[in-house]
């Protein structure tokens, strides 16, 4: 079954013709001729379209359709009208809501679609909904994990951004989940029942990047033996994510913007344009502009990439999400597993506080893999991380703490600190600024500023 519509319309002849074409396409319908039976049977039935006259009763038609919206939140209204009823469907698409409207007698062959595309939107709309409690109740989206306030805005990023065609850059350090965001906007957007891929362009060798994207002709080169599609062919109405496009060949990167801006791929070894619909989300561990600066990413192509930005925390910087996240993982890899490991304990919980987890969520999914793995009873304990030295609280500590002789010089504490917190944040100067509370702009001055007058030689990130 592809879906419930409710028809609401006094005209017999009209009803009987228009649920018999939607029947055929495997539709479920039901037909009501006033607007309280209407009411009545959305109540029941759930339609995920309803198709309606906002004319074709007594009933004030505006009333009728907001009632339904009440009661049927996420259900798109299709109007159909008569000539001298348009202006009032027009008004009801403008003010109340509504999805569509056709003039009467509706013609199958143009209705069927945009019927079909109206149950996708209430499919997304439905599933939207559902992420929404989750992340309400017990602080997931999708697949992504934490209640933490950073992790709050990213979910309210992704619902934002999803039902569009705008190209997203998640940044991010690597292990922080950014292809999970990318599947996840895919999947609540209305291109969820079509392709998606990712590849990593740094695993990729440059050779074989050009036809892995745009695909090749039989005798392209040497090896070509039969015609490949390439993945923007591969995700043709669908989401492609190229992860660390940082790595991509500068030369690729202009032919990439060239498809991005005429929606049409060339194979290798063809002159043949082949029109695409991807949308395209990028994905990379490096600050964005600073990979610009270095010559590793094109400024035209960032711009065109960059239309949304979300940007991943690090777990070290949401210690919070992880009660969440370690539960949600043990659950997940016992049942891979088929391991009896449910809980862990607080004195094991309380040792990963104390890590600072440079491979961030993808390392702490090996490390509680492996300790589901080696439970034999229902609690994880301390002792199955080992040999992960999470009880070294101190050295932790001790890293994270700069000290300086009473009497140094301002600037010179405010140098170290600058280079110490780049260093832990791995030379990412967006994050460092953020950490340090000042300007990307004011970090840049300051870097430039050390470097004219040779202060970096201590200092082994001077990028």
């Amino acid at each position: 079954m592809k879906g419930r519509v409710l028809i609401i319309d006094n005209d017999r002849e009209h009803c009987e013709a228009l649920s018999a074409s939607m029947q055929a396409f495997g539709y479920d319908v039901r037909t009501a001729r006033s607007s309280l039976a209407a009411v009545e049977i959305a109540e029941t039935f759930l339609p995920t379209a309803i198709v309606t006259d906002p004319t074709a009763d007594s009933f004030d038609p505006f009333a009728l359709l907001r009632a339904l919206r009440t009661q049927q939140p996420h259900t798109p209204i299709i109007l159909t009208a008569r000539n001298s009823s348009i202006e009032t469907a027009l008004r009801a698409i403008q003010d109340e809501g509504a999805y569509h409207y056709f003039e009467k007698p509706v013609d199958p062959e143009k209705f069927l679609p945009v019927l079909e595309r109206a149950a996708e939107l209430a499919e997304t709309r439905r599933e939207n909904e559902i992420l929404r409690r989750q992340l309400r109740d017990r602080g997931a989206f999708g697949e992504l994990i934490g209640s933490s306030e950073t992790m709050q805005k990213v979910y309210v990023l992704i619902e934002q951004v999803a039902s569009s065609s705008a190209s997203v850059l998640i940044t991010g350090e690597s292990g922080t989940g950014k292809e999970l965001v990318a599947r996840t906007i895919h999947n609540l957007s209305p291109r969820r029942n079509a392709p998606f891929l990712a590849i990593n362009c740094s695993a990729i060798p440059d050779t074989l990047m050009e036809s892995e994207l745009f695909g090749h002709e039989k005798g392209a080169f040497t090896g070509a033996v039969s015609r490949r599609h390439g993945c923007f062919e591969l995700a043709n109405l669908g989401t492609l994510l190229l992860d660390e496009i940082g790595e991509m060949p500068t030369l690729l990167q202009a032919k990439l913007l060239r498809v991005l801006e005429e929606r049409v791929v060339h194979r290798l070894g063809s002159r043949k344009d082949v029109p695409v619909d991807v949308r395209l989300l990028a994905a990379t561990n490096k600050e964005p502009h600073g990979a610009v600066r270095d010559g590793l990413l094109r400024e035209d192509l960032l711009y065109r990439l960059n239309v949304i930005s979300i940007h991943l925390p690090p777990l070290s910087e949401r210690l919070e999400d992880l009660p969440l996240l370690t539960q949600h993982l043990v659950t997940r890899l016992a049942a891979k597993h088929n391991r009896p490991a449910r809980f862990i304990s607080p004195a094991a919980l309380d040792a990963l506080r104390y890590h600072s987890w440079p491979g961030n969520v993808r390392e702490l999914r090996n490390v509680i893999e492996r300790a589901v793995v080696i439970c034999s009873g229902e609690q994880i304990e301390r002792h199955h991380f080992a040999p992960y030295p999470f009880d070294q609280r101190q050295k932790r500590r001790s890293e994270d703490t700069v000290t300086f002789p009473v009497g140094t010089p301002l600037r010179e504490i405010e140098r170290q600190m600058i280079l110490r917190t780049l260093d832990k944040t791995g030379n990412n100067k967006t994050r460092a600024a953020q950490l340090l509370n000042i300007s990307l702009k004011t970090l840049h001055n300051k870097l430039n500023d050390y470097r004219a007058r040779g202060l970096l030689s201590d200092w082994n990130h001077d990028k």
